[in-house]
């Protein structure tokens, strides 16, 4: 089924570039879930943490992707050990995507972790640094204290920072998962999309955009998972509508991809409320299952 949906949906050439991930095996929904740790956006009076989800496998954290305000307590209140972490994965640089990296960093220190964590993002611009500058300039500058994890110094593990620039599918092979990439529009900042292929499941990212382009649709393609994130109602207009998805488009995207399922997060103060118009927006694209999240929400796949 999935290998025919890549076909009618985006023909020959996307299906190769997934081809290993549909033959290597069929997803193993039992053993893979999502934990949201961060539900909401940038501001206060929603209740919500910013944006931060685990990708489990066999009940253990192995990819975080984002790190926003407030996260780090819900990773704690999840259970999720730091230590069993094989890659953080970035959307974009936005203060409520990574704002409570310092605080896994300094905690890691008195974790168990001796191994090396990997940390995927964006490159930059004017706007932003690129995320190995990021990380330099907040522990050798910012907080010196915290450099020994990123410089020549003695540590019990180091995080070195890949830059994906992500114009063409980025992708990356580790011991239990792997990683792809694409760049999303959102507006004038660098912003990637994410997919993690687990146990012969895909679950895609969205992270902050506009979907202006194909790209999230095209890196989405099969996906058992889409988490799209809902901070906007179909009536924004301005600059809200150039930095994120109104209902219809996700509608658009989750159809196009042919995914099996939508979660949305990013909630704001704008969409709260709001569900049974949001809903009613993407039903006329998308008929599938779709679930809006919350904190510490555990999602599990649906199998088919």
């Amino acid at each position: 089924m999935k290998v025919l949906r890549y076909l009618a949906v985006f023909g020959i050439s996307v299906f190769l570039l997934h081809s290993k991930t549909v033959y290597a095996s069929e997803c193993q929904a039992d053993r893979v879930g999502i934990q949201v740790l961060g539900s909401g956006g940038p501001e206060l009076g929603d209740g919500r943490a910013s944006s931060s989800y685990l990708v489990l496998l066999d009940d253990k954290a192995r990819v975080m992707v984002d790190a926003g305000g407030g996260s780090s307590l819900n990773f704690e209140r999840s259970g999720a050990r730091f230590e069993d972490l094989d890659a953080v994965l970035f959307t974009h640089l936005h203060v409520d995507h990574i704002a409570d990296w310092p605080v896994y960093v300094k905690a890691g220190f008195f974790s168990q972790r001796r191994r090396n964590l990997p940390v995927y993002g964006p490159d930059g611009n004017q706007l932003l640094p690129d995320i190995g500058a990021f990380q330099s300039r907040l522990f050798a500058e910012a907080w010196p204290y915290l450099k020994d994890n990123i410089d020549e110094s003695p540590s019990a593990y180091k995080l070195p920072a890949t830059v994906v620039t992500a114009e063409k599918l980025w992708r990356r092979e580790l011991k239990r998962v792997s990683l792809s990439a694409l760049r999303v529009s959102h507006g004038p900042l660098p912003a990637l999309a994410w997919r993690v292929d687990v146990a012969g499941c895909a679950i895609t990212f969205s992270g902050d955009t506009s979907a202006t382009s194909d790209n999230l649709a095209r890196l989405a393609a099969g996906s058992d998972l889409l988490i799209a994130h809902n901070a906007i109602p179909e009536s924004a207009k301005g600059i809200a509508r150039r930095l994120h998805m109104p209902p219809s488009r996700i509608g658009e995207v989750a159809a196009r991809a042919g995914v099996t399922a939508v979660l949305l997060s990013h909630r704001m103060q704008r969409t709260l409320g709001r569900e049974a118009e949001t809903l009613g927006y993407i039903q006329e694209w998308y008929a599938g299952d779709v679930t809006f999240a919350d904190d510490l929400t555990l999602y599990r796949l649906k199998s088919e």
